[in-house]
């Protein structure tokens, strides 16, 4: 018995295949880096919250996740050929300087608030960075952009209730580090897209980053203890979150070179669904209803972000 022939010539998938090929040629230029940059922020997060629960003090932190990251991205872009120092990575070291802001004062946050609530806050800092991109480097401003800034102002307001704190209360200390950090952040993704429009390599980018994140760090370390006292286990909740960040900095930076940082970024701060998800999972932290219609809102946002 002979079988029909379609009318797209013995290929009934065709259409189907026509039309993913369609959407792959709608996305935007990087998106694959960035959602593997989404997935290691989001391991970094949960390492900076198992650091502070074993009472490693955010300085002490900071600074050996320093001395690793610092040498293997060095490394890293020596053997592979990318490591290019001129001018404009200087724009990495600027940024380098924001990141330290940024980071000290989330992993400080972290002392005091929930993961579940705090990383979402930081990771929101991609709305900061998409509207510099938008007016400062004339990237596209569409209805689609615009609802997704939006969506993410009103997950931070659903995200601002503390777990386990009284209505109306919030552990205002911790609030108020991880705003500073999430503009500080929020800036130094700013910097980056900077750096690589004026010619800068990613990977060295990334490197000079962090030789100015190491020394201040280191810095900043020496003046809080005058001496150091290393905490056992230090080295293996830094050296971990080191390498996570390397990779993901690394493959936002490649995003980044490819594609816009208003739609690129916040794909990348996904990350925070994992690490609230993931919070809850390990250390038991509550997602009430606000806190789940907030990680619903902001989620959306990054798909508005993603489709614009």
């Amino acid at each position: 018995m002979l079988k029909r022939r379609s009318r797209n010539g013995g290929r009934p998938g065709k259409q189907a295949q026509q039309w993913l090929s369609a959407a792959r040629n709608r996305m935007t230029p990087g998106l694959g880096f960035a959602l593997g940059a989404m997935f290691c922020f989001g391991v970094g997060d949960l390492i900076y919250k198992r650091a502070a629960a074993a009472g490693i003090e955010a300085g002490e932190f900071i600074m050996l996740q320093a001395w690793t990251f610092c040498p293997g991205i060095s490394l890293y872009a020596w053997l592979t050929g990318t490591l290019d120092p001129q001018l404009s990575a200087l724009w990495g070291s600027l940024a380098g300087l924001f990141l330290l802001v940024a980071t000290y004062n989330f992993v400080r946050s972290l002392q005091g608030g929930a993961v579940s609530t705090n990383a979402p806050i930081f990771r929101l800092n991609f709305a900061i960075t998409a509207a510099l991109a938008i007016v400062l480097l004339g990237e596209t401003l569409t209805v689609a952009k615009v609802a997704a800034l939006g969506c993410a102002l009103v997950a931070v307001w659903l995200l601002l209730a503390e777990t386990g704190a009284k209505r109306g209360q919030l552990n205002a200390a911790s609030l108020a580090r991880v705003l500073i950090a999430t503009v500080a952040m929020a800036l130094t993704n700013f910097l980056y897209k900077v750096g690589l429009e004026h010619g800068a390599v990613p990977e060295t980018v990334v490197a000079a980053q962090a030789w100015t994140f190491c020394s201040l760090a280191t810095l900043l370390r020496l003046l809080q203890v005058r001496r150091f006292r290393l905490m056992p286990g230090a080295w293996r909740y830094s050296t971990l979150a080191a390498l996570a960040l390397v990779v993901a900095f690394v493959l936002l930076m490649h995003a980044l070179a490819l594609g816009p940082a208003s739609v690129l970024v916040p794909v990348a701060q996904l990350s925070f669904v994992f690490t609230a998800l993931l919070g809850a999972a390990i250390f038991r932290e509550r997602l009430d209803f606000r806190k789940c219609a907030g990680l619903a809102v902001a989620v959306i946002a990054l798909v508005l972000f993603a489709v614009s």
